[in-house]
């Protein structure tokens, strides 16, 4: 049910990068030296279908509007501005390092770069970045990363500075250094302070629900106009420079983005390249099959386009609470029943999705450990789905619903309900389909009281590890009883609540990695659910724009790297 732009995470699949700046992107389509110095200049043109609803730091993930927000809103830590798996690591932004953990990784502590300011050359100090953080506890700006609210000391309970006054758990003892006091040990935190809640907001210029409309810059540009849902225009921010930022470039003098879009008028302005579209990106939409079947056939084409995988991975959801999916046999012949050849074909094909029999995504970032607990090949084993559904109480088959988003845009529409549709009827399970509108999907969802037995559903990185992707899915003491759940097989496990506790004490991925994908295995054989494919991605860019590299942490070309010609 995470949303991400549009997009999937991993291998960089046009150019390599070496030190901090990558390269590629060239007319021949070969990776080409770059010189930063003169990547100067030009108006960049990003054509979008969505993205652009909300632009309220406290409001937004990291990769919220294909990273936009990354050019305006700098945090302590950020993604690595890097091609390959060196891509998949935070580094420090605002911060002179990651942060230094004490008390078994249950206090970690920041100092401030020096020079850091914001666009009025007003300097940014601990307390802006403290109160960035608190507003985005306020009920009134909901949307951005849940995990503080857990993770604080008060956390839980606290409603933001406009109500709820000073949060205690964040200290700042100098204008340079903040602290952070969480319940339990989290080894991740370097990774969760690359999220948007962490840019600094000045107390003074904060204008609540209005603050979107016109943010003060930490980053390379400045918003010069914002119509929500509809145009975005950035142009520099005097007071920034590569000397007190090592991630981002700045290259383009203005960027012009356009949402609300259709797919397939985006890919043909990228395709054409007149006028400014020769100088266009998208952050949020993949080629369509028309450009994919001209790929193979049009050198030129495919000489502008980005491939690679999100973290993420499209499932079958189970409420196991409920009838007939409280029994193990019936969910593990869904399981067997499932034709994920009919899925990846009813998305685009294997260009696009790549079957999943893991529910952690590819990547070594994320731990993923090849496992396959309910064999069936990949068309599906209805004959041995009859069988287990038969030893059920089902011989005579079976009657469910259904329930998926009415919109194929995120990839888990009608569809794929129809390619599952099809595939339970040949194991004697007659599927009745319910659409629901995207906002009350995940109402309706998220909610206990009222989730459906049997849902379609998507989760997506925060960021590549697999606690982001394990915890919110499978730890009980994160079921949410009134809304915003996303443990849908509502497991509560005392063990595995456990070995999550063990695993995120841990401050090293590299030690962390192997076992989340052991747990992930381990869960797996409970067939809470049924992961169907992990997205890919395939995407155009303009024939005048460079340094159209992949990153792993989000699968996507890096605006803040990215120039024109």
């Amino acid at each position: 049910m995470r949303k991400r732009p549009l997009v999937p995470l991993g291998a960089a699949a046009l150019v390599i990068a070496s030190g901090a700046v990558a390269c590629g992107g060239s007319d021949s389509g070969s990776p080409t030296a770059f010189d930063p110095k003169t990547c100067q200049g030009g108006t960049l043109t990003v054509l979008n279908q969505s993205g652009l609803n909300e632009f309220d730091p406290a409001r937004l993930y990291t990769s919220g509007g294909g990273a936009l927000p990354s050019l305006v809103y700098r945090t302590l830590t950020t993604r690595a501005r890097v091609a390959g798996e060196a891509g998949t690591k935070p580094v420090p932004d605002l911060a002179t390092d990651l942060g230094r953990p004490s008390d078994d990784a249950k206090t970690w502590t920041y100092t401030l770069k020096d020079g850091l300011k914001f666009d009025d050359g007003s300097p940014i100090t601990s307390a802006e970045v403290k109160y960035g953080i608190e507003r985005s506890f306020s009920p009134d700006l909901p949307g951005g990363a849940p995990y503080l609210h857990d993770w604080l000391i008060g956390g839980a309970d606290y409603k933001g500075p406009y109500k709820g006054g000073d949060l205690a758990s964040i200290e700042t003892p100098d204008a340079r250094t903040i602290v952070f006091k969480l319940r339990q040990p989290h080894g991740d935190f370097p990774y969760l302070a690359t999220a948007t809640q962490f840019a600094p907001v000045p107390k003074a210029k904060d204008t609540g629900i209005k603050y979107k409309n016109a943010p003060v810059s930490s980053g390379p540009y400045k918003v010069e106009k914002y119509e929500q849902g509809k145009k975005l225009v950035l142009v520099r921010n005097a007071y920034w420079n590569r000397t007190v930022d090592t991630q981002r470039l700045g290259c383009p003098d203005r960027i012009e983005v356009t949402s609300g879009l259709d797919k397939a008028v985006i890919n043909q302005r990228l395709v054409s390249g007149a006028g400014a579209d020769a100088k266009a990106i998208t952050t949020d939409t993949t080629v369509g099959p028309e450009q994919l079947a001209r790929l193979g056939g049009d050198p030129g084409l495919a000489k502008r386009v980005a491939r690679g995988v999100f973290g993420e991975t499209k499932y079958l959801a189970f409420d196991v609470t409920k009838k007939p999916f409280d029994d193990i046999r019936v969910r593990q012949a869904f399981a067997y029943a499932v034709n994920r050849q009919s899925v990846v074909n009813a998305v685009g094909g294997t260009s696009l999705a790549a079957p999943a029999t893991t529910f952690l995504p590819e990547g070594k970032a994320f731990g993923q450990q090849p496992y396959d607990p309910f064999p069936a090949g990949p068309t599906g084993n209805p004959a041995k789905a009859k069988e287990l559904l038969a030893q059920a109480g089902y011989a005579n088959g079976l009657k469910v619903e259904l329930a998926f988003p009415n919109t194929d845009v995120d990839g888990y529409g009608p569809k794929v309900a129809a390619a599952v549709q099809d595939a339970l009827k040949q194991a004697g399970v007659t599927v009745v389909q319910k659409q629901l509108g995207e906002e009350d999907y995940r109402t309706v969802t998220g909610k206990p009281a009222t989730q459906p037995p049997l849902s379609l559903q998507s989760w997506g990185a925060d960021w590549p590890a697999g606690g982001p992707f394990l915890i919110p899915i499978f730890d009980g003491r994160q079921i949410l009883r009134d809304g915003g759940n996303y443990n849908l097989a509502q497991l509560d496990d005392p063990a595995v609540n456990k070995e999550i506790d063990e695993i995120s004490r841990l401050t090293d991925n590299a030690q962390a990695a192997p076992r989340w994908g052991a747990l992930d295995a381990k869960i797996g054989e409970r067939a809470l659910l049924v992961p169907l494919f992990h997205p890919r991605t395939v995407v155009l860019y303009g024939k005048d724009v460079k340094n159209a590299y992949v990153d792993e942490w989000r699968g996507w070309y890096d605006v803040s790297t990215v120039s024109v010609k």
